[in-house]
């Protein structure tokens, strides 16, 4: 596997890209590409401290590039909402969005500000409410969304009868359900827009395994110090064994974002051994991620609990 994997990104000039989780780690490195490409960045950050220090890497890579701030907290769906006013308000259209951010296995249960489990709420429904929300300007776009899911989207389910985990909690089982239901819902998205004529074309990525901030020490999330195995994890990235890097783990997605050839529908990753890390490429859907009836299921019941409904107009 090549050390250094990487793919042409194509002149953005012109478009407007909304990157989701790019304070920090992969996402951070995938808007600073876009942005190098020539596209106006918008960076929805939580903390703006770090969004701040996240403008200034992006401007050295990229001088002079057409990035700015916006506040959003995924686990608040009354942000989302106020994101999707102000960028309906700017009244631009958005040709990419990149719905990237994410938390992974917090150790106990913990709820957002709307009484979800943090995974379901701030990875999928934070994002489903996100597009519902910018729907008119990604159908003015004729935009492009790609979600980024996980490896552990490969096996599993969505926890239906219990998405919240009110009954009981496991945090990597809650994590796989809450990305199965984002890929499930961003395929379902894209089967919508070729019904209704929106011109939007989702599709899927996942990063492999790589030493991204998912699981560093995240206090926020009741994580006091790195999860077990990211040392490791970290190692092997740094020689450029089995496992990416968080510049190589992001390459998928913006594959799937840019890519001229990049296919609606369609789920890209790494293709190195068991997909772990190396470069980027398209690669057959996961099994979990394959049941259509389930993706009209996850549809239905993220409307009602995000509270959204998806009107282009």
């Amino acid at each position: 596997m090549s050390r250094t994997p990487d793919l042409i990104v194509p002149d953005l000039t012109g478009r407007r890209a909304v990157v989701t989780g790019a304070s920090d780690g992969m996402g951070l490195h995938v808007a600073a590409r876009l942005a190098s490409a020539g596209a106006e960045v918008v960076l929805p950050v939580r903390n703006r401290t770090k969004g701040e220090a996240a403008l200034a890497r992006i401007r050295q890579v990229a001088p002079g590039a057409d990035v700015s701030l916006r506040d959003l907290d995924l686990s608040s769906l009354a942000s989302v909402a106020a994101l999707g006013a102000t960028l309906r308000a700017e009244g631009r259209p958005v040709h990419l969005l990149v719905n990237n951010a994410g938390v992974m296995t917090p150790p106990e249960r913990q709820t957002t500000a709307d009484g979800f489990e943090l995974q379901l709420g701030s990875n999928h429904l934070g994002h489903v409410a996100l597009v519902a929300q910018l729907l008119p300007l990604l159908v003015a776009g004729r935009a492009r969304v790609t979600s980024q899911v996980s490896v552990a989207a490969a096996r599993g389910r969505v926890h239906l009868e219990d998405l919240s985990w009110e009954r009981s909690y496991d945090g990597m089982a809650a994590y796989r359900s809450s990305k199965i239901a984002l890929g499930l819902f961003g395929l379902e998205l894209d089967r919508r827009s070729r019904a209704a004529g929106w011109g939007i074309t989702s599709n899927l990525a996942h990063p492999g395994v790589a030493p991204t901030n998912l699981l560093a020490a995240r206090p926020e999330v009741g994580r006091a110090s790195d999860a077990p195995g990211r040392r490791l994890i970290v190692a092997l990235g740094r020689r450029g064994w089995l496992v990416g890097t968080p510049e190589s783990a992001g390459l998928p997605a913006l594959l799937a974002a840019t890519g001229p050839g990049a296919k609606a529908g369609a789920l890209y990753g790494p293709s190195g051994f068991g997909h772990l890390g190396g470069a980027p490429a398209e690669q057959r859907l996961y099994p979990p991620l394959r049941d259509e009836k389930a993706a009209r299921e996850v549809w239905d019941v993220s409307e009602r609990l995000a509270g959204v409904t998806f009107a282009a107009a």
